[in-house]
């Protein structure tokens, strides 16, 4: 039987590496890509997923366009992401495609995403940030996110990119959605995050998967080998990051996550210094009947395995890295 998933994403370099996992996977169907504001704008994020979708020969699968901009006021961060560039994917790729928004589907994202769910009751897993897509959406099956444990923030003091960006949308998810949840958080990635040298050889095989990345990561890696050289602290230390692949591998195989912590949460929306903060209750004092999932440990060789595969597909796709 299928795990159904909906890819929910604003699909940055690491959205992108996400996506081909989701794809690799033999026993996973994904019903569609549903496109939001974040790295980049949402008409960039609209072509990047094309772009991944025709790497790995998946562009039958359907891709809507969501939201532009956040549920209330104006995105939390105008912290730039250098190594993302303006278009989310590094500003490497100039090939861009004139035809690409007659390939988006006319229906908003959140109403494909009710109207998927409604179609597969209680088998539809949505993975992704989340925030800007699915406000509106009762649950039943699952979902897998993203956010912060430790109130070290990536892009403020002590928020985490997807929730500073949306504060609202996120606390309205993490209150009014009790189907299960699972969080793959800024601290978990970085905890865990792979060497150099391991995403060397997942980016050197022979195929276009494979080509693509190393050209998407060209300047993460550039990025992160300068600050080192420099002694500069990076956010995300030493090594390769794959955010959002976290979330994406949790949901293919469960033995990715070695470790983790059951407790109600809530997103902090006051303050100058903690708007977008997530708090955990780890004594029950928020009295909420509905707890999340975060994962603490992972088993890097597992999800270093899930990364090769992703990039081994297709050997005969075309070239669309370079």
């Amino acid at each position: 039987m299928f795990k159904l998933l909906v890819i929910d994403t604003d699909c940055g370099i690491d959205d992108a590496q996400a996506i081909l996992v989701a794809l690799a996977a033999p026993h996973v169907r994904v019903l569609a890509a549903t496109c939001v504001f974040g790295n980049a704008s949402v008409d960039d994020v609209c072509q990047n997923v094309l772009r991944v979708l025709a790497v790995g020969q998946r562009e039958q699968i359907p891709v809507f366009r969501g939201s532009a901009g956040p549920l209330l006021g104006t995105a939390g961060t105008d912290t730039p992401c250098d190594h993302f560039g303006t278009d989310g994917l590094g500003d490497v790729f100039k090939d861009k495609d004139p035809q690409w928004e007659a390939k988006i589907r006319r229906e908003h994202a959140v109403s494909a995403m009710v109207r998927l769910v409604a179609e597969n009751p209680a088998q539809v897993s949505i993975c992704g940030p989340l925030w800007r897509s699915v406000i509106g959406m009762k649950r039943k099956r699952g979902l897998a996110i993203t956010g912060d444990t430790g109130g070290k923030g990536n892009v403020s003091l002590c928020a985490e990119f997807n929730f500073a960006m949306d504060p609202e949308a996120a606390y309205v998810v993490l209150e009014e959605f009790l189907c299960p949840t699972y969080m793959a958080t800024w601290e978990y990635a970085c905890r865990n995050a792979l060497s150099w040298v391991r995403c060397e050889d997942l980016t050197s095989q022979d195929t276009a998967a494979s080509r693509f990345m190393k050209t998407a990561t060209s300047r993460c890696w550039a990025y992160s080998q300068e600050a080192l050289s420099k002694k500069r602290g990076l956010h995300f230390g030493a090594g390769f990051v794959s955010f959002d692949s976290y979330a994406v591998a949790a949901c293919v195989d469960a033995g990715v996550v070695a470790e983790s912590v059951r407790c109600p949460v809530r997103v902090e929306l006051q303050g100058a210094m903690c708007r977008g903060m997530m708090v955990l209750d780890r004594v029950g004092r928020l009295k909420k009947q509905h707890s999340v999932t975060v994962f603490t440990k992972c088993n890097k060789d597992r999800l270093a395995r899930l990364l090769l595969e992703s990039l081994r597909q297709p050997p005969g796709s075309p070239d669309a890295g370079k």
